[in-house]
């Protein structure tokens, strides 16, 4: 993923760099990442305006029991981290407000984040871009590690933690450690923990709600996808290049 936002980016910016990432498969690598990608669906999809987009996610925000893989630190890390990469604006709520930060928790928290179907037995030599995941740490693990990283950082260079910098502070800081630019000291490949958060604020933004992100189906209805529709082929058919309405169907809808 190549950051393209320059100067100090609004709302919707930023909110436009994400959805190209995911219409640009910029996501490396994540096992559900697929599920964020379907949404150019063909010319049956035509985008909500906004204000319908924005009575359509007025969802309450999700006030969470409890984290069962999240420690404090990491949480408060989590939840600044959605809030400023989705911001609430009138297309959405926050990103904690449609569930994000739940979402880190249960895929980092489950076999996912536990390395299920990675390579984990090395020997662990450098890798190239294009043979993918080369670390000898799961994503949670890497997660712990890098997160860890970050936050002696942060109070090494701003005296705060990540939560407490201000929005071009964080803005600033996430582009160089997409940029290479920093490198924290203890995490293993920066760039790759970097490029783990990202993956996961989109899959959050976008996967089923299942998962325990895209609360209100917000981030579907914010790019026109329809959701789960079994016979959806005959819709591509039928309404190709004329509009196309339905109620936004997710897993527990169908089932």
């Amino acid at each position: 993923m190549t950051a393209t936002i320059t100067g100090k980016p609004t709302s919707k910016q930023r909110r436009r760099f994400m959805r190209n990432a995911v219409a640009g498969a910029a996501l490396s690598g994540g096992v559900r990442s697929a599920m964020a990608q379907p949404v150019a669906i063909g010319a049956s999809a035509t985008r909500s305006s906004a204000p319908a987009v924005a009575a359509a996610n007025t969802a309450a925000p999700i006030v969470p029991a409890g984290y069962a893989f999240l420690r404090p630190a990491e949480a408060d890390f989590v939840e600044a981290l959605v809030d400023h990469m989705v911001p609430a604006d009138e297309l959405t709520g926050s990103g904690t407000a449609l569930g994000l930060n739940q979402y880190f928790d249960r895929t980092l928290g489950g076999a996912w984040g536990d390395g299920a179907g990675l390579y984990l037995e090395g020997p662990w030599h450098a890798g190239t871009p294009a043979q993918g995941y080369q670390l000898p740490l799961t994503p949670a693990e890497l997660f712990r590690v890098g997160t860890d990283a970050l936050r002696s950082y942060c109070s090494g260079h701003f005296g705060k933690p990540f939560a407490s910098l201000d929005a071009q502070q964080k803005e600033t800081l996430l582009h160089a450690l997409n940029d290479g630019q920093v490198v924290l000291e203890g995490c293993p490949d920066t760039k790759r923990y970097f490029a783990l958060l990202h993956q996961l604020v989109n899959e959050g933004l976008f996967a089923d709600p299942l998962y325990g992100g895209n609360v209100g189906k917000a981030g579907w209805r914010l790019v026109g996808f329809p959701g789960v529709i079994a016979e959806h082929e005959k819709d591509v058919r039928i309404y190709r290049n004329s509009p196309y309405s339905a109620p936004v169907l997710s897993i527990g809808d169908a089932s």
